[in-house]
């Protein structure tokens, strides 16, 4: 099956399971601060996990793209992608464990294919001192499955991931117990770290086995956990059972399922190849490349696979409205863009080469994410037009090296046509070997001190982010929730009915909010704005919300959206409004958050003010604001 064939067979299979279809999440997160992307298939629905009904039902599925930019440097290997989409179905309290495991096992089995003596499983080995059992529960359903399909599956103890790699396994082992550092499910990582008050619970991973001959040296004997490349997990079932509370773990009265599997890996395990980029929705973009470089992928894989990737990853940001720039989301489009085209350079490919390779990745996606067709061409646009200006920073950076380099290029100099013009260091070598130009003997060393010194200030700078988050929850935040909903409709107020939001982001000291609007907000344009949200704050409006058909809710309801969002069939609206009025002040489609009265704004007597208005980009300006 190609990956394309096993998406919409993966969300048949479970919408005829009773599952609602959810669309994707924007790669960007929408009022959530904890991570730049979307970097799972969970991190979507952390409120309904956590509690909020979900607007479709208690069982839902999906195909979620995402992005994890720490796996920039991974690319390259047999299982790392910074893009990949992450298939997810969800139980928020009603199956449970025998349900899920058994339809997974059935789709990779039965609907996929997949040779079922292929398959390892792991599970949680408990944790005594918590007073959390081992999962024996998954661990003989998992052995029940694999009877039925006359394998005999022994169940063994394996521990770390450490006691693994010494170990290894033994004929006939197949089911495997490790302990929180690989088979526990927390926002913040094993046991000890588990959050009060936050759901959590032991998981059971799926791997896929692609032969010994992919067992890599230097891992220690092939198991399951193991980062070999010899097994590659296929998918991840979460059950959330537990809540930690102040004097321990206690089983929730109605307990989750988490459900992700990723799309390419799944793909790559159906046509039994150890490379990922074999698979249909990658390969193309290989093919596209070996024509345009006249050289072979299999003499050639990394620089390939690094284009291949990057590339993909930055048409889907531009989808979701991420065009390349120096700050935040935008950098790392940025990044991506230029680690391509400096690997490209590998290829002997000097010169534009976007214009044929966007077009091939668009086209592969375009029947089924139909925003993807929508905005093609101005994706193709946007970063062909960014190719061309990297170019000429490209040869900005030859001449600037030429200056530096008279009297030698030292590793400092090397980092500052690295940081500065965007210069990669292999052809800062490379240039310098053609300009004639000497370089220090120890310029490797200086220049890795400057990059480390570098990601330490950027690490302090993310500091308190985590991937996946379970963000968002805390009363200051749903107080910035709320008073981000006043200040749209006061923008809509003051500046017109043209202002529509075009991003967001909430952390518990501020308010960011982007909107369409041409030109700059004035002083006196402010102070009415700030006016106006004081005074429905004074006003006490009240905060609750109903749940409509999206098509009733836009168009009969007129609730307002944000631009380029997708919804599903129902969305819970929120409103805000005085005691005794005929009209809310505000009607937003909106997950939440929120407070439940707008006074709880002013608690201490806190003011809402704009302390920062300015440009974001073409035709949309940013408003930060705080309470204070």
């Amino acid at each position: 099956m190609t990956a394309q064939e096993i998406r919409k067979a993966y969300l048949d299979f479970f919408v005829s399971r009773g599952h609602q279809v959810i669309p994707r999440a924007l790669l960007v997160p929408q009022n959530d601060s904890s991570t730049l992307f979307t970097g799972s298939g969970m991190q979507p629905l952390i409120p309904y996990l956590l509690g909020e009904p979900h607007p479709a039902g208690n069982r839902l599925v999906d195909s979620q793209t995402c992005l994890r930019a720490q796996d920039i440097e991974e690319v390259g290997d047999n299982r790392h992608t910074t893009f990949f989409e992450m298939l997810g179905n969800w139980s928020m309290g009603d199956y449970f464990k025998k349900d899920q495991i058994r339809w997974f096992f059935t789709f990779v089995t039965e609907v996929v294919k997949l040779d079922p003596t292929k398959l390892y499983v792991t599970c949680f080995i408990g944790n005594e001192e918590n007073g959390i059992p081992r999962d024996d529960e998954a661990a003989q359903i998992w052995q029940e499955l694999f009877e039925e399909k006359g394998i005999d599956a022994k169940i063994v103890e394996i521990g770390s991931q450490d006691d693994g790699n010494k170990r290894g396994i033994n004929p006939g082992e197949r089911i495997f117990f490790y302990d929180d550092g690989e088979n526990w499910w927390s926002r913040a990582g094993g046991i000890k770290k588990t959050p009060i008050g936050d759901p959590c619970g032991p998981d059971s991973e799926v791997f896929y086995d692609f032969g010994e001959e992919n067992h890599a040296e230097g891992f220690g004997k092939p198991h399951p956990a193991s980062d070999s490349g010899r097994f590659v997990e296929i998918g991840n079932q979460v059950f959330m059972q537990y809540k930690r509370t102040e004097t321990g773990f206690e089983e929730l009265a109605k307990p989750n399922v988490d459900f992700g599997g990723g799309l390419e890996r799944i793909a790559q395990a159906a046509i039994n190849s150890s490379d990922m980029f074999k698979v249909s929705v990658l390969w193309p973009i290989i093919e596209k490349l070996q024509e345009i470089s006249g050289k072979e992928y299999e003499l050639n894989k990394e620089s390939m696979q690094v284009i291949a990737d990057h590339l993909r990853a930055a048409v889907f940001l531009g989808v979701d409205g991420i065009s390349p720039s120096n700050k935040e989301q935008g950098y790392v489009v940025r990044r991506l863009m230029r680690r391509a085209i400096r690997f490209a350079f590998d290829l002997g490919i000097d010169q534009n080469f976007l214009e044929h390779v966007v077009p091939a990745i668009a086209d592969l996606y375009k029947d089924d994410f139909p925003e993807v067709a929508e905005k093609r061409q101005e994706i193709i646009d946007i970063l062909v037009r960014e190719e061309k200006v990297f170019r000429q920073t490209l040869r900005a950076g030859v001449r600037e090296l030429s200056k530096l380099g008279q009297d030698g290029l030292t590793g400092t100099e090397v980092f500052k046509l690295y940081d500065t013009y965007g210069f990669p260091v292999e052809l800062s070598v490379e240039e310098a070997f053609k300009q004639d130009v000497k370089i220090s003997e120890n310029w490797r060393e200086e220049f890795d001190a400057l990059m480390k010194q570098q990601r330490e200030r950027s690490q302090t700078a993310s500091k308190g982010t985590f991937k996946g988050g379970l963000g968002g929850q805390t009363l200051q935040h749903k107080k910035y929730h709320t008073a981000t909903h006043l200040m749209y409709q006061a923008l809509r107020d003051v500046l017109g009915d043209h202002v529509i939001q075009r991003g967001s982001n909430i952390t518990e000291e501020r308010l960011r909010f982007d909107f369409s609007h041409s030109e700059k907000v004035t002083p006196v344009q402010i102070n009415q704005i700030e006016n106006i949200v004081n005074e429905q704050i004074n006003s006490d409006l009240k905060v609750s919300f109903e749940e409509f058909p999206t098509k009733v809710a836009v168009e009969e309801k007129g609730a307002l959206g944000q631009f380029g969002d997708r919804y599903g069939e129902t969305v819970k609206v929120y409103k805000m409004i005085a005691d005794g009025a005929v009209k809310p002040f505000s009607f937003e489609i909106c997950g939440g958050p929120h407070v439940e009265h707008t006074l709880q704004l002013k608690e201490n007597d806190k003011q809402f003010r704009i302390i920062k208005e300015e440009a974001s980009s073409a035709g949309v300006r940013r408003i930060k604001a705080v309470l204070a």
